[in-house]
């Protein structure tokens, strides 16, 4: 189903793809097709503008390359984000976790666990609970869980402290409302 033009999370949400950022890690002239690569505005506010495609996908759905072909030793080529990044909000990290009364600070994800057809998101996670704006406790081997959809749209804070240090890159986000599980 083409969501193009729709809202699919927070109007707090600008996400690029930016194959020219100076020294960046996905940073390169040419995707692996030879086509140029720029930065493209991939959801803006919360309304998906563009699709990552390689010639062959974008071809697929009547629509141009956007530069994202990448390729591996002996493989034929695919699609890859470059530097692709959530836009930095306005509040501080410390602004955010002062913001929350209970709720838990992940530091780290640990496997993989979504699924692309449903939208349904579980993985496991390491971090700090909160509670009453601070940071009080480490917690580990925990699970937390929701519906990619819901997910996206729960976001209510954007952290101004985005580093590129892979990648793939994100400020301190804080979503309203997941599921945490664990002992």
């Amino acid at each position: 189903m083409n969501k193009l033009a729709t809202q699919i999370a927070s109007e707090l949400v600008t996400v690029i793809d930016d194959g020219t950022i100076p020294a960046a890690l996905g940073s390169r002239p040419f995707d692996a097709e030879g086509l140029p690569t720029k930065k493209k505005i991939i959801v803006e506010k919360g309304r998906l503008q563009s699709y990552l495609l390689d010639t062959y996908s974008g071809r697929k759905l009547g629509m141009a390359s956007t530069g994202n072909a990448s390729r591996s030793v002996g493989e034929p080529p695919g699609v890859a984000p470059l530097n692709f990044y959530l836009a930095p909000g306005i509040r501080s990290a410390e602004e955010i976790i002062r913001s929350v009364k209970q709720g838990f600070y992940v530091t780290e994800l640990i496997g993989f666990g979504v699924n692309m057809v449903t939208g349904d998101y579980s993985r496991g996670a390491t971090g700090l609970w909160i509670e009453n704006g601070e940071l009080s406790y480490p917690v580990e081997e925990v699970t937390i869980a929701g519906n990619l959809k819901e997910i996206f749209q729960n976001i209510e804070m954007v952290g101004d402290d985005l580093e590129m240090r892979g990648r793939i890159a994100a400020p301190t986000i804080k979503i309203s409302q997941m599921t945490v599980a664990g002992n």
